[in-house]
Parts: structure tokens; C-alpha cells; sequence
């Protein structure tokens, strides 16, 4: 009788990056699949839905959930692994916050659609035909997901017990997450699987920061230099390192990018772009009104920056904007 522990891997709106990470464990992974069952894993593994549907309820110790939710099939599979498992892994920054696809909150749905079936350089199009959520086809009924008008991080649609943030997660917290999850003495529930601390903190560009910081210039990455071991926001380029959870081994840093946020916010912070914001206006230095407002105006796009995995759940993320479709 085959009594190890039964999980699932499913993968929502997202781009399959945690699913990649998965399989980055290697050698890992064989031990981690001789270890439990893997009832269902779509990207790597030929298990379908109905054998999923027939389990019983409870009856998988662990389901690892990437991907935002973005549709009515994502809200399906969503609510069916959460009635079969016992405990649920957002999987990413998409599950847990969001994540990129999130921005398009900031977009009506029909401004959506109207761009990728109409107004995009790259699309051919002229009848400007849009998917249809149910057509005829060859005598058969076929039906599409809901689209819906808002981007959900995985929470705010299911109960969740863990989240394990990043994009994507590094392979070190990955295992460990899996494994002290299925384990015997498995961490609060609730429990964000990363250091409480922010990045800044185990940053070795840190001491190169300045006691007092003015910002008399705001850049992009591209518009300027830094050197590898000096301070981002020192030389006007956005860094959301002071209030991005510590945990992803730096790895934009060690190439000279800038943090972009993926690990969400550090403890006791709800909104790390609202945090960011707030603290980045604290340090503009002009020296009149006409260096303020270029300075305001050097912030390309300021939601996108401050925001830019942790929309769904930010404040701008409670505001639901109007869905009228674009004819």
C-alpha cells in the first residue's frame, strides 16, 4: 500500500518560472519524488484534472500554488486544490502578491483586449475579432474561462497557509519550504517562508550609503553608472531594498540591477510600495520648485516602480477600475 505523503504542483497566471525552479532542484527532486506522490503536476507530468476531482477531500498533505489569478479556470483549480489539501504553498510572488501580471490593474479590461486583439503594432487583425467565451465548433459547444476585470493574488481567493515569496523563489528556500512543510514540525501557519529582515540589511553595497541621503537626481538604470559595490538610491536610482523582504540572495544585485521588490515587504509592513513612496519623497533634495517638479517627474511611472509585484494587494490594488470593452 503506497502510504507516502500525496502533493500537488499546479502552476495559474504566471510565466512557469517556479515551476522552472522546481525542476532546477535535480537531484533534489528525484529524492523529493521518491519521497511523496505526486498526484498532479501539468508542466512536468501527465497526471490530468479528473484524477485530482476524484480524490477525497484533505487528502493531499501539500499543494504548491504559483501564479496569480487572473480568470474563472484559475478561481476553479484554485478552489479545488484548497478542498483537497490539507495545507496550500503560495508558490512566487505571482501567488503570493500578485506579481507582474498584477499591474494590469492599473488597465481597464476592454483597454486590455483592445490593445492585443487590435491596437498593438505586432497584431494583424482587421476584422478586430475577439475571443468569444462560447462558440460552435465542427457541431461541438466549446467554451472559454471568464476573463476577469481584476488581477487576484492567490489569498484573495482561497485560504492560504504559507507563502513563499520571490520571482522565483531561490532553490534553497524552495526545498526547505517543501521539506519542513511536510515535515513533522512544520513552521506557524501564516508564515511568510523568508527573513523578516529587509533586504538592505544583508546588502554589501549598505555601507557605502551615506548617513544623511539627498536625492538631487533621479535616473533609470540605464541612464547612468553605478559601480558594483556603491548604493543604488545614493546615485538616484530606484532601489526598493529598505523595504523588500530579505531572502533572494541579492541576485539582481550581484549582477548591478537595482531590487525590484519580489519578496514583498518586510515584517509588519502591508504595503511596501505605499512604505517606499512615502520614504523615497523623504529624501528628494531640490533646490527649488523647478528642480522638484523634474525631479517628480524623472519617476517614469511611479505605481509600476513602487508596485511592480505587489499590486493585488497594495492599496491602489482595492481600487477595481471600470471594465467596459473598447469597440
Amino acid at each position: 500500500m503506497n502510504d507516502r505523503p500525496k502533493i500537488a504542483i499546479y502552476w495559474l497566471g504566471a510565466c512557469g518560472g517556479c515551476d522552472s525552479s522546481l525542476i532546477d532542484l535535480g537531484e533534489s527532486l528525484l529524492e523529493l519524488a521518491e519521497a511523496v506522490e505526486i498526484v498532479i503536476w501539468p508542466v512536468a507530468l501527465d497526471f490530468k484534472h479528473d484524477r485530482l476531482a476524484a480524490l477525497p477531500d484533505k487528502s493531499l498533505a501539500l499543494a504548491i500554488i504559483s501564479g496569480c489569478v487572473r480568470n474563472s479556470a484559475h478561481r476553479e483549480m484554485a478552489e479545488l486544490l484548497r478542498a483537497k489539501s490539507c495545507v496550500v504553498l503560495a508558490c512566487g510572488a505571482c501567488a503570493c502578491l500578485g506579481g507582474i501580471p498584477g499591474l494590469a490593474n492599473l488597465r481597464p479590461k476592454g483597454e486590455i483586449m483592445a490593445w492585443v486583439y487590435g491596437e498593438a503594432p505586432t497584431v494583424v487583425n482587421p476584422e478586430r475579432i475577439r475571443p468569444e467565451r462560447n462558440c460552435e465548433m465542427n457541431g461541438e459547444q466549446l467554451e472559454l474561462p471568464e476573463f476577469y476585470d481584476h488581477v487576484y493574488a492567490l489569498n484573495q481567493v482561497v485560504a492560504v497557509d504559507y507563502y513563499l515569496p520571490g520571482c522565483p523563489p531561490p532553490l534553497d528556500l524552495l526545498l526547505g519550504a517543501i521539506q519542513g512543510l511536510l515535515g513533522n514540525q512544520p513552521p506557524p501557519p501564516g508564515s511568510i517562508l523568508a527573513s523578516a529582515k529587509s533586504l538592505c540589511d544583508s546588502c554589501s553595497r549598505n555601507r557605502t550609503k551615506p548617513a544623511r541621503m539627498e536625492l538631487k537626481t533621479v535616473s533609470r538604470p540605464h541612464e547612468t553608472v553605478v559601480e558594483p559595490e556603491a548604493c543604488f538610491l545614493a546615485h538616484g536610482v530606484i532601489c526598493l531594498g529598505p523595504v523588500t523582504r530579505d531572502g533572494c540572495g541579492g541576485s539582481c544585485l550581484s549582477v548591478n540591477a537595482p531590487c525590484r521588490g519580489c519578496f514583498g515587504p518586510v515584517a509588519g509592513v502591508c504595503d511596501s510600495g505605499a512604505r517606499f513612496l512615502a520614504s523615497l519623497a523623504s529624501l528628494l533634495a531640490p533646490g527649488d520648485e523647478a528642480e522638484f517638479r523634474a525631479l517628480v517627474e524623472a519617476i517614469a511611472d511611479p505605481a509600476g516602480y513602487a508596485c511592480r509585484f505587489t499590486q493585488p494587494v497594495s492599496i491602489l490594488g482595492a481600487r477595481k477600475l471600470e471594465a467596459e470593452d473598447k469597440q
